[in-house]
């Protein structure tokens, strides 16, 4: 047999060889793909880590007045609003207290000239009340300030405006959020105007001495 004839021999049992193992590794691979395998999925269905919750501070109810008496035990006796709104038409005119002569007397009002019923409901003085005349309970008073002030409230959805203390990473830990009148008086709620103080006397504040200026 010649040297040429050898070679295309040798090339033919190759190719016998080869061809039908190739042409059954692709079939078993075809078929494996179609058949459903074990993936581990166990990373997949782990729950997402929980957040911890906010909670808004909440007025604990509707406020009341110390008589100035006490009871038995010593406690001083509050009454609440109706105690005495129950018993005295309601007066919308009235926008200061310096115009009441039974309480409130000393109460500072600087709220827009708005009067005391824009925001007390006069049908029941334990609730307050929206523009559109529905009572708003005393522990929902952040609905009552956002009608008017809603830029404010629209800040303090996101961060930007009222205090907070906890987590600001919600996986790690709950946040606690101040409620408008926990800052701001709902009365007379606009800060005072402070002057700003002196800078302080820092020695990195004050210009170079000509004792110091070569050195």
């Amino acid at each position: 047999m010649s040297r040429k004839n050898a070679r295309s021999a040798r090339s033919w049992w190759v190719l016998s060889i080869c061809v039908p193992a190739l042409a059954v590794a692709v079939v078993m691979a075809s078929q494996a793909l179609q058949q459903p395998r074990d993936v581990d999925n166990s990373y997949a269905t782990q729950a997402p880590t929980a957040e911890y919750p906010i909670a808004i501070r909440q007025p604990a109810g509707p406020p009341t007045v110390d008589t100035g008496q006490i009871d038995g035990a010593g406690r001083p006796i509050v009454a609440n609003c109706t105690t005495c709104h129950t018993t005295k038409p309601p007066n919308p005119r009235i926008i200061n207290g310096g115009e009441l002569q039974d309480f409130h007397q000393g109460l500072v009002t600087n709220h827009g000239n708005r009067s005391c019923l824009s925001c007390h409901n006069p049908d029941d003085y334990n609730q307050l009340r929206l523009a559109d005349d529905r009572p708003v309970p005393f522990q929902d008073v952040m609905t009552l300030c956002a009608q008017c002030h809603g830029p404010q409230y629209k800040d303090y959805q996101h961060g930007a405006h009222g205090g907070m203390t906890g987590y600001w990473d919600l996986t790690r830990g709950p946040r606690a959020r101040n409620n408008c009148i926990d800052c701001h008086d709902p009365h007379a709620p606009q800060y005072p105007r402070l002057m700003p103080v002196h800078r302080p006397n820092d020695r990195f504040l004050r210009p170079p001495s000509s004792e110091n200026a070569h050195e």
